[in-house]
């Protein structure tokens, strides 16, 4: 299993973000990706929350395909529907791909009204927000193969383009899933499925559909001095995490998450997460996604200090993680 960095957008600021994925590449790891948000999950100082930022995400990976040699790169999550439409999507995917050398990936998603809601084009309910993805995975497919297309769905169209840089190599799509209807848009659109939990039976969902080999999975951490001071700081910086997925996606402001997660308490975010100086509990956590069929993991790090946490991960996980076989 290959090992990722997340590179968390909301919790710092763009610069170090570039500084953090050179660090990952010497210390071996394989990719990095980047949330792509306009707002973060929680404001900063409110609630002593560690976020507060949220830099464009794609000059963000161009800087990084220019500091970089060896490391992959993509987004972890872009929602190509609302905020931006596809053809923008897959025309700053094909030249992230030609600058980075066939280095960038990917990573699509359905999107949340904290992000989207802004452009005022409403939000929608989750069967019509599947069924944009589909449509814009279409039109970015379409763009690829070369020359002048249009484009007319029951939400997305395009009207005569054509995108004039593309790679040689064309990017991989991984798309993010929690759930089945989800996962079979994956199979049929993506080159891989992003997760966010050890979900066996999500990915059976999705390879069962005829999905491909590649399934990326996130896991939260928190690298500290002792295991109380890592779950202290994922239950700070990631609370809202806690409050699940289907509503994550609806609410529309960081203070608004500030206060729905007030209540959520270490504990309920302890089974889910590694934390702690020492590496059994991350390689716990890890095994458990190989055995789901996760083929790469990205660590997502709420702890204090990313140089520390980088070179623990490479010294300590690395190659026990390579090690690991995905069922």
């Amino acid at each position: 299993m290959e090992l990722g960095l997340k590179l968390f957008a909301e919790g710092f600021a763009p610069g170090e973000l570039v500084r953090q994925a050179v660090l990952a590449e010497q210390a071996g790891f394989d990719f990095v990706e980047i949330s792509d948000h306009f707002h973060p999950w929680l404001d900063a100082p409110e609630g002593g929350a560690v976020q507060g930022h949220a830099g464009f995400a794609w000059s963000i990976l161009g800087t990084i395909a220019a500091r970089t040699e060896r490391i992959r790169l993509g987004t972890g999550v872009t929602c190509p529907t609302v905020r931006y439409h596809p053809a923008i999507i897959a025309q700053a995917a094909a030249t992230m791909a030609i600058l980075s050398e066939d280095r960038f990936f990917l990573g699509i998603g359905s999107g949340e009204r904290l992000n989207e809601h802004i452009v005022g084009g409403g939000w929608r309910s989750v069967r019509v927000r599947h069924e944009m993805l589909r449509e814009a995975l279409q039109i970015i497919r379409r763009l690829w193969i070369g020359g002048f297309h249009s484009f007319e769905g029951n939400h997305l169209r395009l009207e005569d383009a054509r995108i004039y840089d593309l790679p040689e190599t064309l990017p991989e799509i991984i798309i993010a899933a929690s759930g089945p209807k989800a996962a079979r848009i994956a199979a049929d659109h993506g080159d891989g499925m992003f997760v966010t939990t050890p979900d066996g039976a999500l990915i059976d969902t999705f390879r069962s559909a005829g999905g491909a080999a590649t399934v990326l999975g996130e896991m939260s951490v928190g690298f500290d001095e002792s295991t109380r001071a890592g779950l202290e700081a994922v239950a700070r910086t990631f609370r809202w995490s806690g409050l699940g997925v289907a509503t994550d996606a609806e609410i529309p402001r960081p203070a608004l998450f500030d206060r729905a997660s007030r209540f959520v308490r270490p504990a309920d975010l302890a089974p889910s997460v590694a934390v702690g100086p020492d590496p059994e509990p991350y390689l716990a956590l890890a095994a458990k996604y190989a055995a789901a069929g996760v083929t790469g993991l990205s660590l997502l790090n709420a702890g204090p200090n990313m140089d520390e946490f980088v070179a623990f991960a490479g010294e300590c996980l690395l190659d026990p993680i390579h090690a690991l076989t995905s069922a």
